[in-house]
């Protein structure tokens, strides 16, 4: 769907707080996957991201993902608001839509003002999910992974895993090599032709590849390990992103027992990421001593430990959401 190209809503900087005056009528911008791309590359969004950090902005205050079941699948709520904007995911998940040929989730992003709660836009919701968590990874392997990165390793074909190829990229320009792990030979090849065609090199592998790997990336909906993490070089970084349950998991208990480990928030952790939550519970890894968090790594306050992994568990968090939504947004004013 086309961006509406119509006259902007007022911001909290046009429109002071105890004006009476209603907001003119104007047609709501909906931003698609094509508007995000032109206007907020990754590197901007993972730039987007370290500025909402940076900020002071507090992960562990965020509310928790709203869950409601529903007939044929569930709905999920992320809300989350700063000063200048408010915003809130609404995602379906639908098991049996894939029969039907229909997107197993879809969802739409509503961003409002911060001060007068006015509508600003639209968004795509499962466009703005594919940009914002290769972003948050790509925000933390540019904080954990050593310098001259050449070979990274992505698990999945998707666009969760084209967007971690594109964010490592961006926070790694000295990337050469993707291997590619996938279950169906197609997508894989698919895949590989499509690194080649941005000027990388690329080949299907195996997951013991990881052996070879500066960076791996974890983009699936594996409920078991992926790989042996007896295998990973002590330099690698892994990025895992493609669970928010406490029940399944795509690394080992042995990795997390061994490499510096940082997630977005210790609620976060204890409650959703089940790569944590289940080598607690096996006794490799004490979450309360050992758990580094995504804001204190951006800021300065936590580095990885030499000689060991370096682990990233994302579950994704409302503010990440709004952080991109926002950026794409002024993005789209800026043109405007």
């Amino acid at each position: 769907m086309p961006i509406h190209q119509a006259p902007r809503p007022p911001t909290t900087r046009e429109a002071p707080v105890n004006d009476p005056t209603p907001a003119p009528s104007a047609a709501t911008p909906y931003l698609d996957a094509a508007a995000m791309a032109r206007l907020l590359p990754m590197s901007a969004a993972i730039d987007a991201l370290e500025a909402v950090l940076a900020s002071g902005l507090d992960p562990e205050a965020e509310p928790p993902r709203g869950v409601v079941d529903v007939p044929g699948g569930q709905l999920l709520m992320m809300p989350s608001a700063t000063a200048s904007y408010t915003g809130v995911k609404l995602a379906t998940v639908t098991p049996a839509n894939p029969g039907r040929g229909l997107p197993r989730i879809q969802g739409l992003y509503v961003l409002l003002d911060g001060v007068t709660h006015s509508l600003l836009a639209l968004l795509d919701g499962i466009a703005l999910t594919s940009l914002r968590t290769p972003a948050v990874s790509g925000l933390a392997v540019r904080h954990l992974a050593v310098p001259g990165v050449r070979r990274l390793l992505v698990f999945g074909t998707g666009p969760q895993a084209w967007g971690h190829v594109e964010a490592v990229r961006a926070v790694r320009p000295s990337l050469e090599h993707v291997d590619v792990v996938g279950r169906n030979a197609d997508r894989v090849a698919a895949f590989t032709d499509r690194c080649r065609a941005a000027g990388l090199s690329a080949a299907a592998a195996a997951p013991d590849d990881v052996a070879h790997a500066d960076v791996v990336c974890c983009c699936t909906t594996a409920r078991t390990p992926l790989f042996d993490s007896a295998l990973l070089p002590e330099h690698a970084t892994v990025a895992a992103v493609g669970s928010h349950e406490p029940d399944a998991r795509e690394v080992d208990a042995a990795l997390v027992g061994r490499a510096t480990v940082v997630a977005e928030s210790h609620a976060v952790a204890a409650r959703e990421c089940g790569d944590l939550v289940l080598a607690a519970a096996e006794g490799t890894f004490d979450m309360s001593s050992r758990l580094r968090t995504l804001a204190a790594l951006a800021r300065g306050e936590a580095k990885p430990t030499e000689g060991r992994p370096r682990l990233f568990k994302s579950a994704g968090m409302a503010w990440e959401d709004l952080g991109v939504a926002a950026a794409v947004y002024e993005g789209w004013v800026g043109c405007g």
